[in-house]
């Protein structure tokens, strides 16, 4: 059997300096090595034109290229892009464009399937296969940013970490795609553009503001009483939400940066008045801000979205208190695209 090729993006650029000086070449070649792969984002060792023949094929004939492609790719009524992003084993995530008039937004998958159990997120419904690596989300937002340009006429504004998966259960890939999308050598994007948002891990927000990220930080939240919150996200029982709130504090006081909870409402779960109420005494833990997100029905009417009165009622209730709400409504929902509906359906 043959050995099995290595990926060249799991090298870093010093180890493809250090490659090409014991194949008795320059180690420059490495850093063009390396803008071909990354700035460049090329998905073939030919693409690199201004490399001889023979180091191509030598490259070759050592590693592989492992990049994604978009297998399918649907089109919304109102300009939203679904892909279904096929990886180098064949399985199957997707990423979502969501263009608005002034920005376009790439929501990128971190895991084939997801490590949660949201009862209310097709993708929970989905077996977790694997982790995806860094490569593999870097890529994913490589291909938005072209449709971007391709469809909208302009790069990519923003980056959301909202696709399949839960981020800070593949952390160290998130991290490492993130400082390759920031890096000059990359893409180049700011990290106050990128928002990843988490359902909760405390441990993982902690050492998310240790290790002194600069991205922004959006929590999965859905409700601040404990026994509401764990019959729809049944991992709250690990991660109760007086270890949340104590994970975001720590967050705020070594970032000072605000955060922002991601808040469904549905109708007979968390549409009473205590539900608001507690929503409002969490936000003033920590400054926060509330994005009150339209939901997208998954097929089986156990949830159902709440009244515009009960909206009405969050909304005016966070705003006599200070707290910022915005309301989202929800894009590509014609194409299963909205937010909690990536289930690989096409």
């Amino acid at each position: 059997m043959k050995p099995q090729k290595k990926d060249i993006r799991a090298l870093t650029k010093e180890q493809l300096r250090v490659f090409f000086v014991e194949n008795g070449d320059k180690a420059f070649r490495g850093n063009q090595v390396y803008e071909w792969l990354w700035h460049k984002a090329a998905h073939s060792f030919d693409d690199m034109t201004n490399i001889s023949k023979e180091t191509r094929e030598m490259l070759d004939a050592n590693f592989v290229i492992n990049h994604i492609e978009v297998d399918t790719m649907q089109r919304s009524n109102d300009g939203t892009i679904k892909n279904a992003i096929k990886l180098h084993d064949g399985l199957i995530v997707e990423s979502v464009l969501i263009p608005t008039e002034k920005r376009t937004t790439a929501c990128v998958s971190s895991q084939v399937g997801c490590s949660l159990d949201c009862k209310f997120c097709a993708t929970a419904r989905l077996k977790r296969m694997r982790n995806l690596n860094a490569d593999e989300i870097y890529d994913q937002v490589v291909a938005i940013d072209k449709q971007s340009r391709l469809y909208h006429n302009h790069k990519l504004t923003n980056i959301v970490f909202m696709g399949m998966g839960e981020p800070l259960m593949n952390y160290n890939n998130v991290v490492k795609a993130i400082d390759k999308i920031t890096s000059p050598e990359g893409l180049g994007m700011s990290a106050k553009r990128i928002t990843l948002s988490t359902s909760g891990v405390p441990k993982m927000i902690k050492k998310m503001a240790d290790d002194e990220v600069k991205f922004n930080l959006a929590v999965s939240l859905h409700s601040a009483i404990d026994e509401v919150r764990t019959s729809i996200m049944p991992f709250n029982k690990t991660f109760p939400l007086t270890d949340l709130k104590e994970a975001l504090e720590y967050w705020y006081e070594k970032t000072k940066r605000k955060i922002t909870y991601e808040y469904v409402v549905w109708q007979g779960i968390n549409d009473r008045k205590e539900d608001i109420d507690a929503l409002v005494q969490f936000c003033k833990y920590v400054p926060a801000k509330v994005n009150l997100i339209e939901y997208n029905p998954i097929d089986d009417g156990e949830f159902q979205q709440a009244s515009e009165r009960a909206l009405n009622s969050y909304i005016s209730n966070l705003e006599m208190n200070d707290i910022v709400v915005n309301v989202r409504r929800s894009r590509g929902k014609d194409i299963d695209a909205a937010c909690g509906q990536l289930a690989n359906k096409s």
